[in-house]
C-alpha cells in the first residue's frame, strides 16, 4: 500500500482556489430543447459556448462537476502552448504541409488568448513574462539554440538561446548548462481565468449547468437527445469537450484519452530578496528532462509553484509530493527548509498523437486531447470546433481538425500501464543526466 500523508501540514486543494474559489451554479432546470449541448464547461466548453452564443445559436454547457473544477483551475497557469513532439516527428507522421500548419496554429492560438484576455476584459493577473527552458546538458542547449533560432526566423517569435554564463540573470541556479528564452509564453491565474470566462460566457446567454452529467447520446437522425443525471435534453448539435476527465459514459473516447495525474507544490511566502535571486525576470519556466518540470512565481512574485507527472492513479500518496520537492531543491539548494502550503493534482489528457484534435463522430464533434497544455490550445481549439459546427466557410480550416486518434490497445479507461511507462522515461532521463555529467 503506498504511503499516504495522515496529518498533511499543505492543502491537498490548489492554491489557485485561494484567490477564486469554486462557486456551485444556482439550480436550475435543463433547457428542453437548445441547437448545440457542449459536454464540459471548462476552457474549451465554455469558449465554444461564447462563440456559438453570439453567432445567434441557443447552448448549453453540461458538466458533471462545478464548472472548472478539473484541469481549468487546477492547471500551471503556464500560456505554453506546446508541441510535445518534435518536427521530425511530425512530419514522419503527419507529412510536411500540416506539420507547419501544426507548428504556426501554435502562434495563433496564443496570440487567440491574449486578445480574448484583452477585450473581454478578463482580469487572471495575466503577465506576458517570457519562458526559461533549461538545457540538462550540451546536446539539450544546442537543440534549444536552435529551436530559438528557427521560431525567431519563422515565425517572427522573439527567442533566443541563453549560454551557461548568463542564465543567473534569468534563474538563480547552476543546475542547467544554459538554456533558451522565449517572450511569446506568459503566465495567469488559471482559477481567475476560468471564472472570468464563465462570467463572458454567461452574460452571452450561455446557459451552464453544474451536476448534470452526460450518460448518453443517442443520434437521432435530426438531432441527439442527450441524457444526463439532471433530466433530458433535444440537441441539434452535440460537441464533446471532457478531455483528461473523460468516463465511461463515451467509451469509445476513453479508450483513446489517457488521464495522467500532473501534481504542482507550492511553497511558503519567500523573502523578498530570495525571490529576486532565485527568479530575477519572474518567468515561466520548464526544462529538457522527458519527465521534465515546470514552475513559476505565484501572481504576486512571492512563491515558487513547481510541477510534474503525478505517477500515482489512486488515493492521496504523499511520495509524489515528495518527489518534487526533493527536485526544487535540486534545483534551488536555497529552499531545503522551505515549507509547503498547497499540494494537488490534476488529469491532463495523452493520446497516441499527442497533439490537440478536432474531428467527428457519429454526428457528433470532439474538441479533446490537450496533451497538457490547455490553457492554449482549450480556447482555441473549442472555438474552432464551434466553427466547425457552423459550417463557418470564411474561416481557414484549422491543422487539428482530422482523423481522431488511435484507440490505446489493452486500454478501457484504467490506466494501469502508467508505472511501467513512468520508469521507462525515468530510466531515459537517468541516461540522460548521465550524459550531462550528473
Amino acid at each position: 500500500m503506498p504511503e499516504t500523508n495522515p496529518a498533511p501540514a499543505h492543502k491537498t486543494t490548489p492554491f489557485w482556489w485561494e484567490a477564486a474559489p469554486l462557486r456551485p451554479l444556482p439550480e436550475k432546470p435543463l433547457p428542453a430543447t437548445v441547437d448545440v449541448a457542449i459536454i464540459g464547461a471548462g476552457y474549451a466548453g465554455l469558449s465554444a459556448g461564447l462563440h456559438l452564443a453570439r453567432a445567434g445559436r441557443s447552448v448549453v454547457c453540461l458538466d458533471k462537476m462545478n464548472p472548472g473544477e478539473g484541469a481549468s483551475s487546477r492547471n500551471g497557469g503556464i500560456t505554453s502552448g506546446n508541441i510535445r513532439l518534435d518536427h521530425a516527428t511530425l512530419v514522419r507522421r503527419f507529412g510536411e504541409p500540416r506539420t507547419m500548419a501544426i507548428e504556426a496554429e501554435g502562434k495563433k492560438a496564443r496570440e487567440f488568448l491574449y486578445h480574448l484576455l484583452a477585450t473581454e476584459n478578463i482580469a487572471c493577473d495575466f503577465s506576458l513574462s517570457g519562458r526559461f527552458s533549461g538545457a540538462l546538458g550540451p546536446d539539450d542547449y544546442e537543440s534549444l539554440a536552435r529551436t530559438a533560432e528557427k521560431l525567431q526566423k519563422t515565425l517572427g517569435i522573439e527567442a533566443y538561446a541563453v549560454p551557461q554564463s548568463e542564465q543567473r540573470n534569468y534563474l538563480g541556479t547552476d543546475f542547467y548548462r544554459g538554456g533558451s528564452v522565449r517572450m511569446d509564453i506568459g503566465g495567469l491565474q488559471p482559477a481567475k481565468f476560468h471564472a472570468e470566462l464563465l462570467r463572458v460566457a454567461l452574460e452571452a446567454g450561455v446557459e451552464v449547468r453544474s451536476g448534470a452529467a452526460v450518460t448518453a447520446v443517442e443520434n437521432t437522425g435530426s438531432g441527439f437527445q442527450v441524457t444526463t443525471e439532471a433530466g433530458r435534453i433535444s440537441a441539434r448539435q452535440v460537441l464533446a469537450c471532457t478531455n483528461g476527465y473523460t468516463d465511461n459514459s463515451d467509451r469509445w473516447l476513453r479508450r483513446r484519452m489517457v488521464p495522467i495525474r500532473s501534481r504542482i507544490i507550492a511553497t511558503e511566502e519567500l523573502p523578498e530578496g530570495l525571490m529576486a535571486t532565485l527568479m530575477p525576470k519572474l518567468m515561466m519556466c520548464s526544462e529538457t528532462r522527458n519527465l521534465g518540470f515546470y514552475y513559476r512565481p505565484s501572481p504576486d512574485n512571492k512563491r515558487i509553484l513547481f510541477g510534474g507527472r503525478d505517477g500515482s492513479t489512486s488515493g492521496e500518496p504523499i511520495e509524489p509530493t515528495l518527489h518534487l520537492k526533493r527536485n526544487l531543491i535540486e534545483i534551488f539548494p536555497e529552499l531545503k527548509d522551505v515549507t509547503l502550503t498547497h499540494s494537488w493534482f490534476g488529469h491532463v489528457a495523452m493520446h497516441r498523437d499527442m497533439i490537440p484534435r478536432i474531428f467527428e463522430r457519429d454526428g457528433v464533434v470532439y474538441a479533446t486531447g490537450f496533451c497538457g497544455s490547455g490553457v492554449v490550445w482549450a480556447p482555441w481549439i473549442g472555438t474552432q470546433a464551434a466553427r466547425k459546427l457552423m459550417g463557418d466557410k470564411d474561416v481557414e480550416p484549422s491543422a487539428f481538425d482530422f482523423r481522431p486518434p488511435s484507440a490505446v490497445p489493452f486500454y478501457t479507461g484504467k490506466p494501469w500501464f502508467m508505472p511501467g511507462v513512468m520508469a521507462w522515461y525515468r530510466h531515459l532521463d537517468r541516461k540522460l543526466m548521465r550524459r550531462a555529467g550528473r
